[in-house]
């Protein structure tokens, strides 16, 4: 009996490269260029949402003349910015490891194309990946779960035999409402208590720590399932 296709599904920003602070940075710049102050803390609240809620949360729409002057700006600075993205500490091998095992490595990403196109030259992890998502393949990005839907589709994958490592609370908010397991990282500086409670089952430093603890890990016990 030919085994059921197991997939781990990947947040990319704060999950596998170190990018929320820089978005946090180039958001917090575009938004005083479009003429409106907006706290940082509060930027932080919302990166890993949908862009356009983002907008709404921090501006109050997302296509108001402020909120789309400042979504421009803050591509043109994010973009200005690219070469202060490092991936985080075994991201890359945590992605060879689950990939070794058997395993579908998929990035579940909701981020813009000329974003992607970045992490994914970062990454360097092409010849492993066997699906992709970006802001496209979704109407409403995280926290609903149709990126998460979309990811499991393409890969052929139900949710009972699939797992979500993400870094924010929308990650996990989608993951659970897409009926799929999760783990979170702190590497996007959300604290353990807000990812359990949004419903991660486990929570690790960084991708070097759940790597060091995978065999004991949700995704430990989806390679031996």
């Amino acid at each position: 009996m030919t085994p059921r296709p197991r997939a781990v599904l990947f947040d990319i920003d704060g999950t596998l490269v170190d990018s929320n602070y820089v978005h946090v940075d180039t958001w917090s710049r575009a938004f005083a260029d479009a003429g409106v102050s907006v706290p940082s803390w509060k930027i932080h609240r919302c990166i890993g949402m949908d862009g356009d809620k983002l907008l709404e949360a921090l501006v109050g729409a997302a296509d108001s003349a402020v909120a789309l002057e400042a979504k421009d700006l803050h591509s043109d600075y994010y973009g200005a910015a690219s070469g202060r993205l490092q991936i985080l500490p075994g991201a890359r091998e945590l992605l060879h490891r689950i990939e070794d095992d058997g395993l579908t490595v998929v990035l579940a990403t909701s981020a813009p194309e000329s974003e992607l196109a970045t992490l994914r030259d970062l990454l360097d992890v092409e010849d492993i990946v066997s699906v992709v998502t970006s802001s496209e393949d979704a109407e409403d990005a995280k926290p609903d779960p149709e990126i998460v839907d979309v990811a499991l589709q393409r890969a052929h994958v139900a949710p009972e035999d699939a797992l979500l490592v993400g870094d924010s609370v929308w990650d996990m908010k989608a993951s659970r409402q897409a009926g799929v397991s999760c783990i979170a990282v702190r590497s996007g500086g959300i604290p353990d208590a807000e990812l359990r409670a949004a419903g991660a089952d486990e929570v690790y430093e960084d991708p070097a720590d759940l790597l060091d603890k995978v065999a004991g890990s949700a995704i430990g016990r989806l390679i031996d399932a």
